[in-house]
This record gives C-alpha cells, structure tokens and sequence, in this order.
C-alpha cells in the first residue's frame, strides 16, 4: 500500500470513532436532555435571588418610614405636656386649698369634697400612658404626694380597745318618717351618751318615750337634745348666733346648740352637741355658708371659753374638718375618725355618702375607736365613737 492511501485510511477511522462517543457530536446537537438540568437549576436560584432583593427593597423602605414616623413623633419628654400641666395644677390645688378665695364660698366647697379629688389620679394616668408622655407620669407624682399626705393615714386602721366611754351623735332628719325605729336602733347600740339633732316638735315626745328605759337622764334644747345613763349637770342652750333678718336682730325661736356636763366616774366630762346652719348651692349666689360660718365662730368661742378640760363635741356641723371655717374648733379639738377611726366615715347623704359632715371631736380624752351605724330613717348616717381617760 502507497503512503498516500495509508494516510486516507487512518483518516477515516479517526472520523468513526469520533463520531460514536466523542463529546463534540454530542454538544453540538440542539435539544439534547443533557442541557435541560443545568438551564433549571440557573433559573431557579436567579428567582430566589430576585425575590430575596424585592423583600430587601420593601424592608427599607418600611424601615425609612419608621424614622420618619419617630422623627415626626415628638419625644416621650414632649408628648402630652397638657396632661402634665393638669397634674401640676391639681396638686397645686390641693396642696394650697386653704389659700383658695372663700368668694361665693368656692374655698369651702373645694374642701368639703376634697377626698374626692385624689380619683382624677389614676384618670390623668391612663391618659399619660395612653399617650407614653414620661412627662406627665412624672408631673402626677405632686398630686399623688399631696393627696397621700392629707389623707393618706385615714385608709388605715387606728382603732384600738379599751374604751371607757361610748358616744353617738346622729341627726334624725326632720323629716324622719319613723322616728320609734331610730330611736330603737339608736338604743341598740349601747351608747352611754347619746346626742340628737334636728328634733322636731311632732317627734320630740316618741323619742323621750322609746329612749327613757335606756337613759334615766336627757335635756333636751330647742331642736337639740342629750340622753345619758350617766347624770347631767349645768346644763343650757349655747348661743350659736342663729339670727335672721337683714340686721341680725332677730332670733330664731329654736336653739340648735346644748352644753351639759356628765357626771363619769373619772370625773365630770363637758359636753356639747350642736347643730349648724345648712349650706345651699345656688348659680346665683354659689356655695352659701354664711349662716354656718356664723354658728361656727360662735361654737369656737364658747369652746374657747370652757374651763373642763375634758370636752366632747357631738353634732352635726354641716361642714367638713378640711373646712378652713373649722379652725378655731379643730385647733382645740381632735377629730376622732382622724385619730381613731379607719376610712374616712362619710355620713351624708345616707343612700351614698359623699362627705363627713357629721362629727365626733374631743379635748382631754383619748379617741379609742370611731365607726358608723348603720342607717336609719335619717338622711345622715350615725356617728359612733369610744373615748378613755
């Protein structure tokens, strides 16, 4: 064989064993299932990574927005300064209440519902957290420390044992519609010295006679009467200065005011019981007290005046010891729901009491216990107290 047909046939056999398995025949050849994975897999993995990208983009976005919002938002220092301001103002008030003017009697009215005014606390503090204003939490300290400090010590309980002595006071309304009952209860409760207000002239003889088994020893004066199981002495009316008319000359046939002296086995006890003017509220005239502010002057001076050093006062001074009208009595006489009771004894109205006005105060005795009865056919609720020597 020739070189030049050696050299076609060893071309020819290179040519078919390329064309059996060799790589380039197979890559060239359009649709083969070889590329069909590898295409799959690329654009699998391109729309994970799209997608991660968008989420990306909407996460800044939300997170561009958010500062915004914060930047828009004052800080927590900043926020609800009208919250603050009102807690700064109701401290304010409570804590100056007795600089508050008297004009048209806003001074008393404040003071007799001053308790009360603790209950916006805890209004101004959902609207400071409703608001997260660090502010006003802050500002709500004033008010929650004044109210603390005037009242705080009542919510506890002072009482103790031991008494000597058991008093009750209880204003049986006028209008009482069943004064045997009440003078029954009143009995009930074993009292040693009972005072009595607002007595009218059609029930005065039902008390007498359903209290007379009780108590051997009564006086009774105008619209104010005291019945004891111990024995009376110097007894008489006490001038509160219950004038009418435009010149205060005339005086009112009923006296509203008693002082006696009970006969203990530690000595004899002064005792007074009285009953002060009504207050009215009016849009014209406001809190009218003038006529109580007067019955309370003169009640100070006559207490002033008494040379026992152990006195009892029992009645109903339509005022409450917060009252700056008190002064003069409460600078000699201690409050015994103050010193010995436990919450803060509201008597009127009886259906819901809202204020003390009713009221046990002592000088020369130490309050033991001091609690309330229950109701009657009265609208004030009965007073009751414990005293030792």
């Amino acid at each position: 064989m020739k070189s030049s047909e050696r050299g076609r046939a060893m071309t020819q056999v290179e040519t078919a064993e390329t064309g059996k398995g060799g790589g380039p025949a197979e890559t060239g050849a359009p649709g083969t299932r070889a590329g069909a994975p590898a295409a799959g897999i690329g654009g699998t993995w391109r729309a994970r990574t799209q997608r991660a990208i968008r989420v990306l983009r909407v996460l800044r976005v939300l997170r561009v927005l958010r500062v915004l919002r914060v930047l828009r938002e004052p800080e927590p220092w900043q926020r609800g300064l009208v919250i603050a301001a009102l807690a700064l103002v109701l401290g304010l008030l409570m804590l100056w209440h007795a600089r508050i003017t008297d004009r048209r009697g806003l001074g008393s009215l404040v003071e007799t519902f001053l308790p009360w005014f603790g209950l916006f606390v805890p209004v101004l503090l959902a609207a400071a957290l409703w608001r997260r204003s660090a502010s006003a939490v802050v500002a709500l300290l004033l008010p929650t420390l004044v109210w603390l400090n005037l009242f705080g010590g009542l919510l506890r309980d002072k009482s103790q044992s031991g008494g000597d002595l058991t008093v009750v006071s209880h204003n049986v309304a006028a209008e009482n519609s069943d004064p045997a009952g009440t003078a029954r209860d009143l009995a009930a409760s074993g009292a040693d010295v009972l005072a009595l207000e607002e007595i009218s002239q059609q029930a005065r003889g039902t008390y007498e006679s359903e209290l007379a088994k009780a108590y051997p020893y009564h006086s009774v004066q105008g619209t104010v009467g005291l019945w004891s199981k111990l024995p009376l002495s110097d007894t008489r009316p006490v001038d509160t200065e219950q004038d009418v008319g435009p010149l205060g000359d005339a005086k009112l046939a009923d006296t509203r005011a008693l002082r006696t002296t009970v006969a203990t086995e530690h000595g004899p006890l002064a005792v007074y019981v009285a009953h002060l003017g009504s207050v009215r509220m009016s849009p014209r005239s406001g809190f009218g007290t003038e006529t109580r502010d007067r019955n309370a002057r003169a009640l100070g001076e006559a207490l002033a005046a008494e040379r026992n050093e152990r006195v009892v006062l029992l009645g109903d001074l339509n005022g409450t010891m917060d009252d700056r009208v008190f002064d003069a009595i409460t600078s000699r006489m201690r409050s015994v729901q103050d010193a010995a009771g436990q919450g803060f004894g509201f008597t009127w109205p009886a259906e819901f009491p809202v204020a003390r006005i009713d009221q046990i105060l002592v000088r020369g005795v130490e309050p033991r216990s001091a609690w309330l009865l229950p109701e009657t056919g009265s609208d004030h609720l009965p007073v009751a107290a414990e005293v030792s020597w």
